[in-house]
């Protein structure tokens, strides 16, 4: 298989506009070779309905304002006899109002043409955060502000995990983990930001509104959105989530979230 190079990171940087970036800034060697586009699926269930949105990844030299498919087909049936069809809004995102629910396993369905993509995922239980603030670090004698989530393990099975921090409603930050450290206990998430007195652009200020989104995931997500951390690294890419070779992922997750407003007085420092 070959490596994404740049058909890969527009694709899936469009694919993760839900995702941020976890820890420090990284070079990354582009691949300008003209390819073939690839089909990006970014889809979803939970307790607030269906979503997915259908894509094509793009080449440096192509000049098209959009990508978006708006032609496919796409349902997701569930292992409790349920059925939707989802509908496309605008702007290649897909819809439908039908909720997920916890325990069930749904299979999503896309057809492009002659293309065919499927994937399958399972809806976990609500995940209850603990606490959730910014600590000044002293690291080689250097302060860095640090957000640490701190959030309780789902009890008596295994559990996965996705939180995501967003900055004046754009991804900001984000990472995967899984319990099997601190299977039933409270499990700590941190945010690595900024070196204090920086003019680093991602030092949080004064009054920057942010969101916090941790799903519960179920292990097919968390594999994927955990090759997607580590390739940079590992120099290959995220493991297939779908069948029929697109890329992008599949995820059916329970999901809380909180709003907060920073201000550097309610910084801790570290003991």
């Amino acid at each position: 298989m070959k490596r994404i190079g740049i058909l890969g990171l527009v694709g899936l940087l469009g694919l993760v506009g839900i995702l941020g970036i976890v820890g420090c800034e990284k070079e990354i060697d582009i691949d300008y070779r003209a390819v073939e586009p690839i089909y990006v699926v970014d889809a979803s269930v939970s307790g607030d309905g269906m979503k997915a949105r259908v894509s094509l990844t793009q080449d440096m030299d192509d000049n098209r304002t959009t990508s978006d498919v708006t032609d496919a087909e796409i349902v997701v049936t569930g292992s409790d006899g349920s059925k939707a069809a989802l509908t496309h809004r605008k702007d290649g995102i897909y819809q439908s109002s039908a909720k997920g629910k916890e325990g069930v396993t749904y299979q999503i369905d896309v057809k492009v043409g002659e293309h065919h993509f499927t994937s399958t995922s399972t809806m976990q239980r609500m995940p209850k955060i603990n606490r959730f603030h910014f600590i000044w670090k002293k690291i080689m004698g250097e302060r860095f502000l640090v957000g640490e989530l701190l959030f309780q393990d789902i009890p008596n099975e295994d559990n996965w995990y996705f939180s995501h921090l967003y900055r004046n409603n754009l991804g900001f930050r984000w990472a995967v983990k899984r319990d099997d450290q601190d299977p039933n206990k409270e499990l700590q998430q941190l945010f690595s930001i900024a070196r204090a007195g920086s003019d680093d652009k991602d030092l949080l200020r004064e009054g920057d509104q942010l969101r916090l989104e941790l799903r519960a995931i179920d292990q097919r997500a968390y594999d994927y959105l955990y090759s997607m951390q580590i390739m940079d690294n590992t120099n290959t890419n995220p493991v297939p989530n779908f069948t029929g070779g697109c890329l992008g992922y599949f995820s059916a997750y329970s999901q809380v979230t909180i709003n907060y407003v920073y201000h550097e007085a309610d910084v801790e420092e570290e003991e």
